[in-house]
């Protein structure tokens, strides 16, 4: 059973190691550099010259192919020192990360190349603590990778498929990822995008505005509708202080809800009667 743990645990580091490589060599960064004062503070100079490497590509270019190198190694061979080198790196990475989570954790940890870009928090810590254990386990296994490979026993499989498993939820770079190769849709400008009248309605009489003026409005037919730009005026005939008035809404045809506005108008037979707008959430 321990042979079995410390074999799959070589599986698992080689894995980690060529897919941090593979991410480095081939997802590049697109966002902004990190600022040079979090909340207003100052980042201390250390921490500001491990993010500027991290973000440096011929650094981020090296340390993947390091890696990659060492994974492979993980597959062709059992020597310690293969084994030693990979605990050294785990376990530096694991100080560089609580470093981050720490002092500056709005750099991202490059663990993944670019799609590590998010904010350190606790599972980018906890990750890397448990890598460094599983390194530090494979130190006494008898095989290499290719060897358990070749004859892969049932609980080298489950164990395997379990810290995997473990690992994806700890990981989220996965939904970075998923969001690159998901294509934005174009957002339509409100003045082009089309607003059926139910939509309209629908807003209308979820308003506060529409509930303000709701008891002084005399039917429920409108009286006129009309669109400009962004916005569709809907007027009733309402009636306020013995006055006949219309009730003039403009009800936002933008996709997301925006503010309902009302204004009382007098109608061409009564005196003039002051405007109120209304608004709502």
């Amino acid at each position: 059973m321990v042979t079995a743990i410390q074999n799959t645990q070589v599986l698992l580091l080689a894995a980690v190691l060529l897919v941090a490589c593979l991410a480095k060599l081939t997802v590049r960064e697109r966002a902004a550099d990190a600022p040079d004062h979090v909340h207003g503070v100052p980042v201390p100079a250390r921490l500001a010259r491990l993010s500027a490497l991290r973000r440096n590509r011929g650094m981020t270019v090296g340390l993947g192919i390091g890696e990659g190198m060492l994974g492979l190694a993980l597959l062709v061979t059992s020597h310690l020192s293969v084994r030693l080198a990979t605990t050294v790196a785990f376990a530096a990475a694991t100080w560089v990360v609580g470093e981050l989570r720490v002092h500056r954790p709005d750099a991202g940890c490059g663990c993944f190349g670019a799609l590590s870009a998010k904010k350190v928090d606790r599972r980018s810590v906890l990750r890397a603590m448990l890598f460094t254990c599983a390194a530090i386990v494979s130190l006494g296994a008898p095989h290499a990778g290719v060897d358990v490979l070749r004859d892969v026993p049932a609980q080298v499989g489950l164990m395997f498929a379990v810290e995997v498993a473990l690992f994806v939820a700890l990981s989220p770079e996965l939904a970075e990822l998923a969001g690159r190769h998901r294509r934005p849709r174009a957002a339509v400008p409100c003045e082009r995008r089309q607003s059926p009248m139910p939509e309209t309605y629908a807003r209308l009489y979820d308003s506060s505005a529409w509930a303000e003026h709701e008891n002084t409005i005399k039917t429920a037919v409108p009286l006129d509708v009309w669109r400009e730009g962004c916005w569709r005026f809907v007027a009733f005939p309402g009636r306020v202080s013995e006055r006949d008035v219309e009730i003039v809404f403009a009800v936002p045809t933008s996709e997301r809800d925006g503010n309902v506005r009302s204004a009382v108008v007098a109608s061409e037979a009564s005196a003039p009667v002051r405007p109120s707008l209304g608004r709502v959430q």
